[in-house]
Order: C-alpha cells, then structure tokens, then sequence
C-alpha cells in the first residue's frame, strides 16, 4: 500500500502568518504553494520553498482566482481564456522560484472556488488542463476523485492523480460536503485517522448519511491551517506507518 499526502502551504502574505507551514511540513510529502493570487508573495513563495527542499518535499503550484480578498473562494465569472492565463502565469512564478533552488515542480492543484467550478465545469477543468500542459508536459494535475477534472486530464492528455480529503465529508454521490452544511468537516482526529486508512485499504470511504461511496485516490489532502492540524496530519502519519502503508510523493 502506498499513498501521497499532500498539504495547501506558503499561504501567508507579508508581516501575516497563515497557516502551521514548519510544524506540518515534516509529516506530509507534497505541498501546494500559493502563487500569489488568493494568498502569498514572492518572498512567502521562495521560503516555502525552500523549506520543502530542506524536508525533501515534492512541490507543486496551487493556482486561483486573483482574490486576495476573498481567499480565493469565491466564484470569479472568468472565460476560459482568462483562467488559462492565469494559471500559466502562477505556475510559471513557482517554477522560476523552484528552478533558482535547484527543484523542478511535481504538480498542479487548483485552489478554492477554481477547484470547486472544476470539478463539476469541463471548460474550467479544461483549460487548467491546457495551462498545465503548456507550460510543462511533465507535471501533473490534482484532481478530485471521478471528477471533470480528471475527464479533462484524460482529453488534454495530462499526467494526472486522483484525490480525496482526510477531514472532508462526501456524498454518496463521491463529491465534498458544501463547507456551509453542518458536518461537512471533521474534527476528530481518531475518526479522520480511521477513515483515511479504510480509504487506502479498501478503496471506499463512509458518506455523510451512512452508505459507502467508492473512491480511487493516489494523494490526500490534509489540512494545515485550522486549530489542531498539526496533530491531525501526526496522528495520520503515525497510522500510516503502524500499518506499514508507504507515504511518499505520488512521482516516486
């Protein structure tokens, strides 16, 4: 068994800190850094950097609507062409910062509202696809489990990878709980640690009314920016490894 942990990181933006970046860093095996559209700076984005070279960390872009205002969660009535645009232009930012480290980047993952319309939208999904293979064939594209997402993956001719939330609620449908339904994250640690593991070994997770829905993930996201992430991400990893499941980055 084997599985990729992946954490949203370098989400602080001048003098304010956001997030528990080097407590969580050496407990996960993927980082999303923000390029500086929903949160972050070019100097957060070099320090995040290089802390994930320092823990030998793979790192991928984590592109969004240009809303630092609003965190990048909230919906933008952008065209195709302007979400193209602008996920070339954020990943390019990183991998210039990664290239000036001596690193090359693993991945893509869209952010907040960008990552919501994406997996349910083939022509956002599409062109965060295209941005992706444009500026580099080789990364990859983190998508949410059987979502348009991966269809447009599969159609742009992307490398891609399946993901699942640790402390997200599901559907049976296998989509996410919406954040404003009551339940829809969840807060202990021993259950997410739980059912994290019964995903990795039995490919199903229970959904938020009981059933079971089936889900095919090589990465999961765990959070590092709420009250008791650290423990959280520790307690998964510390499962993980008691159960002998190999945590590593997904290219490896």
């Amino acid at each position: 068994m084997r599985i990729d942990l992946n954490c949203d990181m370098g989400e602080s933006f001048g003098v304010y800190t956001l997030g528990f970046d080097e407590a969580a860093m050496p407990y996960v095996t993927s980082i999303n850094v923000a390029c500086g559209f929903h949160a972050s700076d070019p100097s957060n984005m070099l320090k995040t950097v290089r802390q994930a070279k320092q823990h030998g960390v793979a790192i991928g872009a984590h592109p969004a609507f240009p809303d630092l205002v609003g965190f990048g969660r909230r919906t933008m009535a952008a065209s195709a062409e302007e979400i193209y645009a602008d996920v070339v232009y954020q990943i390019g930012a990183l991998a210039a910062i990664c290239k000036a480290e001596g690193l090359v980047l693993q991945h893509v993952k869209a952010h907040g509202a960008l990552y919501n319309m994406a997996e349910k939208d083939s022509t956002v999904a599409t062109a965060i696809a295209e941005a992706i293979k444009s500026v580099d064939p080789s990364l990859y594209m983190v998508c949410s489990c059987g979502s348009a997402m991966v269809k447009a993956a599969q159609s742009v001719g992307v490398r891609y990878v399946e993901e699942a939330f640790a402390d997200r609620a599901y559907t049976k449908e296998g989509t996410l709980v919406p954040r404003k339904q009551a339940g829809s994250v969840i807060h202990d640690t021993k259950e997410v640690a739980d059912r994290v593991l019964e995903l990795i070994k039995t490919g199903k997770i229970k959904t938020i009314d009981g059933s079971e829905v089936a889900l095919s993930a090589q990465t999961i996201c765990v959070h590092g920016d709420t009250p008791g992430a650290v423990d959280m991400i520790k307690e998964i990893r510390a499962r993980l490894n008691q159960e002998g499941v190999t945590v590593a980055p997904f290219v490896k």
